[in-house]
């Protein structure tokens, strides 16, 4: 029981003269400001995901429409495209957004520009509606063939850019990896 005393003794003795040199620091704003951000790209992705469910909905109208337009390759290359976008959307976007070299205040810039994308596919779709409902009745088929043949066109055009946008953000992707693999390797000298 002594001998346990003088030890106990003897480690608070030092314990005292101990000194908390080399204990890390952790700055909690940066953590902070990381979380932020990652709940604000947490919630734009939520949007991005239920923008993706309306364009689903939006492709199963389209494919109800009368059988005349139905046929019509205006309005199935305009389906196609929505569908493109759907499947860069489910595929592509959440792989950019999910990047560690995609900085978090670009998550921002890369939501909001495929958010435009998407809301002019919503748009576009929208007027299909609209070319479809008993005001446009008046409408003759070849004024309406006129009308949903321009509206292809800007669909092949969104589709090209979200392509090229997604090649633009893989790109990035790709040379900050290749930075980050230069900029640490290991050098033997």
């Amino acid at each position: 029981m002594r001998t346990k005393i003088i030890i106990l003794g003897m480690a608070l003795l030092l314990s005292l003269n101990s000194r908390a040199q080399g204990m890390p620091v952790y700055d909690n704003t940066n953590f902070i400001s990381l979380v932020k951000s990652l709940l604000e790209s947490a919630k734009q992705t939520a949007q991005l995901l239920k923008t993706v469910e309306f364009l689903k909905q939006q492709k199963e109208n389209l494919e109800k429409v009368n059988s005349v337009v139905k046929q019509l390759k205006a309005v199935r290359e305009i389906g196609r495209n929505n569908q493109r976008l759907i499947q860069v959307m489910q595929r592509d976007l959440r792989d950019i957004l999910n990047s560690p070299y995609i900085k978090p205040e670009e998550v921002k810039r890369v939501s909001e520009s495929f958010n435009a994308i998407v809301d002019h596919s919503l748009e576009t779709m929208d007027f299909i509606d609209e070319i479809l409902t008993s005001d446009y009745l008046k409408m003759s088929d070849g004024e309406r063939t006129e009308m949903l043949q321009e509206k292809e066109m800007q669909s092949r055009e969104m589709v090209v850019e979200i392509h090229m946008k997604t090649k633009r953000y893989r790109d990035i992707i790709s040379f900050r990896t290749m930075q980050d693999k230069v900029n640490n390797r290991k050098t033997n000298f």
